[in-house]
């Protein structure tokens, strides 16, 4: 289930986004969601800590994102507030006073400064937001609020999600052990840049705030800007990360000796929440890792190994377990990026399809088999330079018609 093995130093902990020292959170149930389910999460430090965010790229951003990047420029954030079941986008006006008040309510409750509060919601757009039932549920998320274990707000964010998504890694830095825990949620609508995907990252790390944007910047290049499931990116794309800096040590900033080892696990937790995103890609049945390389620069990789993971056509064969590679070289085609047709290898599953731009004599039922697990890999060589790129995303099947066919009711 996770890439964590073979990646020297590292080892799992248990607590999920409150495995780092000096974090509690909670999840609670507002009556956002139908049949009781937890919808508003909060996650907080003891103090005021360093913090760096990222958010969507979508010119039509949501109420809390535009609050959030008010609220981010500081640097120092106490604490984040969730709610799920609502976007609070294309909102106008009354939306950013809603998200404001959600930060000031949360506020109150820790006695610290509205501006460090991040707000995000996630949900359907369009629709007022029931501010006066999350209002009313703040202080219940507070006076819950524990060390314990992040799996009650992991739930809470979750929408059309199948499984709560959480992880923390921890490894040793001069003699003290740091720990990256992690939360995430997105299922659909998930494609750069952002994708529809809320996330916070925390770290006992002392990592400061100019430590966190670099270590965050870089994670998010190659593990949240990576995933897809159906090329519609959103409107309410927050990832964040917090450092509480209760391991000790001297503070780390993006020169210091120790912040290789703090990013490198900060990239393995993102890594894997991205991971889960692609795998739990509404109504689909199997994480799907294109990797490209051969190509004549990174970027040319990562346009021909997008086009792949996105085309409905690649998608819908992988979940018919068809090993239909016409279909990718049309893909890496159209892709933009630069392709000699002679030079064009591609596998299935480790299986050779293409050589040269041509097909290759390959045992169907063989490849069928192969196709037919829960994971997939698409491997494509453009023989023509060093550029390489992976980009992960999942099958398109029946399902994800019917989620979508219906997702406002």
């Amino acid at each position: 289930m996770t890439h964590l093995q073979g990646i020297s130093g590292f080892s799992f902990a248990e607590g999920g986004v409150v495995a780092p020292r000096g974090f509690v959170s909670s999840g609670i149930a507002a009556g956002l969601k139908s049949g009781g389910k937890r919808d508003i999460a909060v996650v907080a430090a003891k103090e005021c800590v360093p913090a760096a965010a990222v958010f969507t790229t979508n010119r039509v951003a949501a109420a809390p994102v535009i609050v959030s990047r008010r609220h981010i420029a500081g640097g120092c954030v106490r604490a984040l507030v969730v709610n799920a079941a609502n976007a609070n986008a294309c909102t106008g006006t009354q939306g950013e006073r809603d998200a404001e008040s959600m930060a000031l309510t949360l506020a109150e409750a820790l006695s610290c400064h509205a501006e460090h509060i991040i707000v995000a919601s996630t949900g359907v757009i369009g629709v007022p937001l029931p501010v006066d039932r999350i209002l009313s549920a703040i202080p219940e998320a507070v006076a819950t609020l524990d060390d314990r274990n992040g799996t009650h707000a992991a739930e809470a964010i979750m929408t059309t999600d199948t499984f709560p998504k959480e992880i923390a890694v921890s490894f040793e830095l001069e003699g003290r052990r740091i720990t990256v825990g992690g939360m995430a949620k997105g299922s659909g609508m998930i494609a750069p840049n952002m994708a529809t995907m809320i996330a916070l990252l925390t770290t006992d790390a002392p990592l400061s705030s100019e430590g966190c944007d670099s270590a965050l910047r870089a994670a998010v290049a190659t593990t949240f800007n990576r995933i897809t499931v159906d090329s519609d990116s959103s409107t309410n794309d927050t990832a964040l990360l917090m450092a509480s800096g209760e391991a000790g040590g001297d503070i780390i900033g993006p020169d210091s000796p120790g912040f290789t080892s703090v990013a490198q696990a900060i990239h393995v937790v993102a890594g894997e929440l991205a991971r889960m995103i692609a795998r739990d890609g509404e109504g689909a049945t199997k994480l799907v890792t294109v990797t490209v390389g051969g190509a004549a620069s990174d970027a040319d990789a990562e346009k021909a190994a997008f086009a792949v993971a996105n085309s409905p056509l690649v998608k819908t064969a992988l979940f018919g377990s068809d090993a239909n590679w016409g279909r990718v070289a049309g893909a890496v085609g159209r892709s933009g990026a630069d392709v000699d047709p002679d030079k064009l290898d591609i596998d299935f599953a480790g299986i050779p399809m293409c050589r040269s731009g041509c097909g290759v004599t390959f045992d169907e039922d063989e490849a069928a088999s192969a196709l037919s697990g829960t994971e997939v890999e698409i491997s494509v060589n453009l023989n023509l330079g060093e550029g390489a790129a992976v980009v992960w995303t999942c099958d398109l099947s029946y399902e994800y018609v019917r989620i979508n066919g219906d997702y406002r009711s």
